[in-house]
């Protein structure tokens, strides 16, 4: 867009995704609660906004890429006098993760408040959002989705078209369904590999030469051997996310037994200290497990 973008929240994903845009030049007025964070968005042109009002008053359309439902809400001033006023003729893209719920209420208030609201939730972590790989599950009506889908093309490689919003959100949770059980598999997998003093190395190339093989194996192997858990996915973010997943599927009525246990395996990783380190850590809940079993 030849237009100012805003973009607010320049956290562990919201960073490299701005970063992507600011490299094709889009004209980005950034802010975040600790601005330090926009420092490299400075050197790449960007400017820094004192404030979410002044983000608002300089863009037309705002990227909203915030931790939870709770930072999203008091970032924009929502349930205040500040929302009425900023929203109006604004274009807010959501692309953080939220209950399906709650992002129909959010898009309900813009409306009424005379802006538009598109979801655009991502599927991948900080790798890939900083290769620009990212994919967007989009929900919303069709012509407010089709103006902002320019703008997401320097962070995500695809732009999937879920239907109204909400939908983009479920298309999300059924995708993270998918990769929260499958990596507590694979942390299971490593552990059972390990115990069994099985070559680590070999059990990689087992795989990784199989039919299982896929970016997440290529990836997250190599951390669960070398016990790397610098946070690419965070478990407390991968935890939350399971407890989204089991909501919506009670309210849908349908039985998750595999996302229960592994959840359960993400809550005690956090309960051990490891929720701001990668996911790959619920190796070490599964361990624990053991060692109480041998007791």
């Amino acid at each position: 867009m030849r237009e100012p973008v805003g973009f607010i929240g320049l956290g562990g994903m919201g960073q490299p995704m701005a970063l992507n845009l600011a490299r094709t030049g889009t004209d980005l007025v950034v802010w975040n609660r600790s601005p330090a964070r926009a420092e490299p968005l400075l050197a790449l042109g960007a400017k820094l906004a004192s404030s979410v009002d002044e983000v608002f008053a300089r863009t037309r359309v705002v990227i909203v890429m915030l931790v939870n439902e709770e930072v999203t809400d008091d970032v924009l001033g929502r349930a205040t006098s500040a929302f009425a006023e900023r929203v109006p003729g604004h274009i807010v893209v959501s692309m953080g993760s939220a209950a399906p719920g709650y992002s129909r209420g959010l898009a309900a208030e813009i409306r009424a408040a005379g802006g538009r609201y598109v979801e655009a939730p991502v599927s991948g972590s900080r790798k890939p959002a900083e290769a620009g790989e990212l994919v967007a599950l989009l929900g919303g009506d069709r012509d407010t989705v089709a103006e902002v889908l320019p703008l997401l093309k320097p962070m995500c490689r695809e732009a999937v078209l879920c239907g109204p919003v909400g939908s983009g959100l479920l298309m999300k949770l059924a995708v993270n369904h998918y990769l929260t059980t499958m990596l507590a598999g694979l942390a299971e997998a490593v552990h059972f590999a390990t115990r069994n003093g099985l070559d680590l190395p070999s059990f990689q190339t087992a795989i990784e030469t199989g039919p299982m093989a896929c970016d997440v194996t290529r990836v997250k192997i190599p951390k669960l051997i070398d016990r790397d858990f610098s946070v690419q996915a965070a478990t407390s973010d991968a935890y939350a996310n399971t407890r989204l997943i089991a909501d919506a599927a009670r309210a849908a009525g349908v039985a998750t037994p595999l996302l229960d246990l592994s959840s359960d395996l993400y809550g005690e990783t956090v309960d051990r200290g490891y929720g701001r380190l990668d996911m790959v850590s619920v190796i070490e809940a599964i361990a624990a497990r053991t060692k109480k079993a041998e007791l």
